[in-house]
C-alpha cells in the first residue's frame, strides 16, 4: 500500500493512534472539521480496520502538540491523505495486535478474529483485547504499510450512512468556538489598520471609553489597537466608536474599477506556459473570454479565537484550518519558540478556504500577551469579516480551441489572468494580517500561487479532461491587487470549468451535434463517461428540446484537479429577466465512498454555493473601500432559491477514496451557464449572470 504524504510526514504510529484507559481508541488527525463531516468519515475508517464499534473511536483533531502535522485542511485532501494514513495505521496495528494475541494463545493469527476490540477464537472470547495487548505494541515505531486494508467486500462500517458525530453538540448550542466560556475570560475587539502601511495619527480615547459605558482596557502595540473588557457589548460599542473617531494616514483607497476582472487582467503579470504547445499547422481557431469578480467566503459567523498567555506559554483555540501552520506562524510573528505555543482546533462556522480565522488567532494572541493570565475571546464584526478577510481573486479566462476538419479540437489553450489563490499564512511569503500593524512589518508578498503538482491555484482544472492532442495553459499571475487574495472553495477551477465547458458547448453547436453526444466523442476515460451518461439519464437529457424559449437544460463535466472525484452535472433553468435554477442532477464517482450521506451533503452544498457564485455573488469596491459589508450589500443564495438537487453516487468501490468537497462546483456553474445559453439562444460569459446581464443579452440578441 503506497504511503500518503501525511504518513510520510508523520511516520510513527503514536502520532495517529493511542489506546485509552476507558477502552476506546484515540485516532488523531491534523485535518479539521469544517462542516464536511470528515471526523465521522475518519472514525468510520478506523473502526472498520480495527473491528470496533464507531462509539469506541474518539477522534482528536487539530492538536498542534500531540497530533500529526498535515498542513491545511484544503484541496479536498482530507480523506485522500489523512484517511489513507489512518487506514494504513489501523490496518497495521490490527495485524500487530493479532500477532501478539496469537503468540499469547499459541494459535495462528488466521485462527483469530476481532469483534469490538476483543480477540475471538473458534467463535469464543479469548479474554484478550487491544487494551490488554497495548503495552506490547511499540507505537513509537514507524508504520511500514505492510498490512493490507480490508477489501470493500468485507466492509461493515465504511460505506454506511453513519450519523455525523459532531452534530449533537452543535444542535444543543455548544459545538462552536463562539460558545466557549472560560473562568476570568475577557472579550476583545480590534480597531483594524485600514491597509498595509497605514498609521494611526489620532484616536479619541475619551469618546471610546464613554461609548463603552463600562470599564474597558485599550491595548496598543504600534498600529495594532484593541479594546478589552468583561462585557462583550461594551467592548463592541468601544470598537464601533473607535472606527468613527480614528484618524489614519496612508489608508488604503480602493477604486470601483479595481474590483473588475478586466482591471485585474490589465495589470503587470508573471507569465508562463504550462503543458503542450499549441499546434502550428493552419486550422480553425475559436476563442471565447469569460470572467468572474472578487468573491467573499460569506461565512455565516464572523471569525473568532481564544488565547491565554500564562507562565511563558501561549495557548490558542481557533477555527483556522491548520493548527500546525498556525502555531508556526504565530510563533514566528511574536518571536516565540514554537514549543511555547500550542494551538487547538475548535469548530466554527463553515468556510471552505482562507477567511479571517487565522488572523483572529493572532489578534487574540497579541492581546493575551499584554494581559497575562486572562483568557481572551476575540471576535471580528460582520463588517470586519467582509472588509479584511482575504477575497477570492477576480479572474479572466480566454479559452482557445484549434479545431480540425471533423469539428473536434486538436489543440487547446486555457489562458488565465488572476491574482494568487494560495496565500494562506506561511505559504509563499504570506503572513497573518495583524503582522502588518506591528513595529517591523514583514516584507511584501511576492507573486506566488499553488504549483500544478499540488493541484494548482488559479490554474486548477485549466487543462480539459477531454481527449485533445495538445492541451496547455497560458498563465498570467498578476503581481499586485489592492486587497489580499487567497483560497476559496475550488480556487480557479470554478471559472476554468465554466469557460472550458462553455466553449465545448459552442463547438458542439458549430458541428450541429448534441452537447452530450459531442462530449462522449471526446472521452475515452471510462469513469468520466460513466458519470456523464448517468447524469444525462437522471435528467432525461434525450427529451431536451431546441431551447431559446426561456427554458434551458445544460451540462457540465470535470474531474476535480484532474485527479480527485469526477462530477457530471445537468441543470434546468427558467430565464425571464433573471435566472431561476429549478432542478440539478449530479452523478459523482468518488471511488470508495466512506459515508454516502456525507458525500451527498458535500455535493449538494457545493452545488448550492456554485449557484450563488454563478448568479448572485460579487464583491465591489466603493468610497475607497470594500462596499459589501453586510448581507444586504453582499447577498448570497436564499433557501427559497435552492432548487431540487438529485445526487447519484456511481459505484466505484474498487478504487481508492477520492476528495469530493469541491468536485461539483465547476460543473454546476458550467451546467447553469450552458442551460442559460440554451434558454436564451445567446451566451452570458461573465459571472454573476445577473438581471442586468440577462437584460443586456436579450437586448443584444
Amino acid at each position: 500500500m503506497a504511503a500518503s504524504q501525511s504518513l510520510r510526514d508523520n511516520p510513527t504510529f503514536d502520532r495517529w493512534l493511542h489506546f485509552e484507559p476507558d477502552r476506546t481508541v484515540r485516532i488523531a488527525t491534523g485535518k479539521v472539521e469544517l462542516g464536511q463531516g470528515i471526523l465521522t468519515a475518519l472514525a468510520q475508517i478506523a473502526a472498520e480496520e480495527l473491528d470496533l464499534r464507531i462509539d469506541q473511536v474518539r477522534v482528536m483533531s487539530g492538536n498542534s502538540v500531540e497530533g500529526p502535522s498535515e498542513g491545511y485542511t484544503a484541496s479536498s485532501w482530507s480523506v485522500e491523505h489523512s484517511g489513507s494514513a489512518i487506514r494504513a495505521v489501523t490496518a497495521e496495528v490490527r495485524a500487530l495486535a493479532l500477532a501478539r494475541a496469537a503468540l499469547r494463545l499459541n494459535a495462528a493469527p488466521e485462527e483469530l478474529s476481532v469483534q469490538e476490540g476483543e480477540f475471538i477464537r473458534s467463535g469464543s472470547a479469548t479474554g484478550l483485547d487491544y487494551w490488554h495487548l497495548a503495552p506490547e505494541i511499540d507505537l513509537s515505531a514507524e508504520v511500514t504499510g505492510s498490512a493490507a486494508p480490508k477489501p470493500a467486500t468485507e466492509h461493515r462500517i465504511v460505506g454506511r450512512r453513519i450519523p455525523r458525530l459532531d452534530l449533537p453538540a452543535k444542535l444543543t448550542g455548544s459545538g462552536f468556538i463562539q460558545d466557549i466560556t472560560m473562568p476570568g475570560m475577557l472579550h476583545a475587539r480590534v480597531l483594524r489598520q485600514p491597509g498595509r502601511g497605514a498609521r494611526l495619527l489620532a484616536l479619541d480615547e475619551d469618546a471610546v471609553l464613554r461609548a463603552a459605558g463600562e470599564r474597558i482596557t485599550i491595548v496598543r502595540r504600534a498600529e495594532f489597537v484593541a479594546f478589552v473588557g468583561d462585557d462583550e457589548t461594551a467592548v463592541r460599542k468601544a470598537a464601533a466608536k473607535a472606527v468613527e473617531t480614528a484618524i489614519w494616514q496612508d489608508r488604503r483607497e480602493l477604486r470601483s474599477e479595481q474590483a473588475t476582472a478586466g482591471w485585474v487582467a490589465a495589470q503587470p503579470s508573471h507569465d508562463r506556459r504550462i503543458g503542450d504547445p499549441m499546434p502550428e499547422e493552419a486550422m480553425t481557431r475559436l476563442s471565447m473570454r469569460f470572467s468572474r469578480p472578487f468573491l467573499s467566503h460569506g461565512s455565516i459567523a464572523p471569525s473568532c479565537a481564544l488565547a491565554l498567555w500564562q507562565a511563558g506559554h501561549l495557548s490558542i483555540w481557533s477555527h483556522a484550518q491548520g493548527m500546525h501552520p498556525l502555531r508556526s506562524n504565530i510563533a514566528a510573528t511574536l518571536g516565540l519558540p514554537v514549543d511555547k505555543v500550542a494551538c487547538q482546533h475548535v469548530q466554527g462556522a463553515g468556510c471552505y478556504g482562507h477567511n479571517g480565522a487565522d488572523d483572529a488567532a493572532l489578534d487574540a494572541a497579541l492581546i493575551a500577551m499584554q494581559l497575562p493570565g486572562r483568557p481572551i475571546r476575540l471576535c471580528w464584526s460582520r463588517a470586519e469579516e467582509f472588509a479584511y478577510e482575504p477575497l477570492s481573486s477576480a479572474m479572466e479566462v480566454k479559452v482557445h480551441a484549434m479545431v480540425g476538419a471533423d469539428g473536434r479540437p486538436v489543440g487547446w489553450t486555457t489562458e488565465i489572468w488572476s491574482a494568487a489563490h494560495g496565500q494562506r499564512p506561511g505559504v509563499g511569503g504570506a503572513y497573518l494580517l495583524a503582522a502588518d500593524a506591528l513595529e517591523t512589518p514583514p516584507p511584501a508578498r511576492k507573486p506566488f500561487d499553488i504549483p500544478e503538482e499540488r493541484g494548482g491555484g488559479a490554474t486548477r482544472n485549466g487543462i480539459p479532461l477531454y481527449d485533445i492532442a495538445a492541451k496547455g495553459i497560458d498563465f498570467h499571475l498578476v503581481h499586485d491587487v489592492p486587497v489580499r487574495t487567497s483560497s476559496l472553495r475550488g480556487l480557479g477551477a470554478t471559472l476554468n470549468v465554466f469557460a472550458i465547458e462553455g466553449l465545448i458547448d459552442e463547438l458542439a453547436a458549430r458541428s450541429g451535434e448534441d452537447p452530450f453526444a459531442y462530449r462522449l466523442s471526446l472521452l475515452t476515460d471510462a469513469r468520466a463517461r460513466k458519470v456523464l451518461e448517468r447524469a444525462a439519464e437522471m435528467a432525461q437529457w434525450s427529451d431536451r428540446g431546441p431551447g431559446g424559449a426561456g427554458f434551458g437544460l445544460g451540462l457540465g463535466l470535470a474531474r476535480y484537479k484532474n485527479s480527485s472525484s469526477y462530477a457530471a452535472v445537468v441543470a434546468a433553468v427558467e430565464v425571464d429577466e433573471a435566472v431561476r435554477v429549478t432542478d440539478v442532477w449530479c452523478a459523482v464517482d468518488a471511488g470508495l465512498v466512506i459515508n454516502p450521506d456525507g458525500v451527498v451533503n458535500q455535493v449538494e452544498g457545493n452545488i448550492v454555493q456554485a449557484i450563488s457564485w454563478a448568479l448572485i455573488e460579487e464583491a465591489r469596491f466603493a468610497d475607497g473601500d470594500i462596499a459589501g459589508l453586510d448581507w444586504d450589500a453582499y447577498p448570497v443564495i436564499r433557501f427559497r432559491d435552492v432548487p431540487k438537487i438529485h445526487v447519484d453516487l456511481v459505484e466505484a468501490s474498487g478504487h481508492d477514496p477520492l476528495g469530493v468537497g469541491e468536485c461539483a462546483g465547476g460543473p454546476a456553474a458550467a451546467a447553469i451557464g450552458n442551460a442559460v445559453a440554451h434558454a436564451l439562444g445567446t451566451r452570458i460569459r461573465h459571472m454573476p449572470m445577473s438581471r442586468d446581464r440577462i437584460l443586456a443579452a436579450l437586448l443584444d440578441s
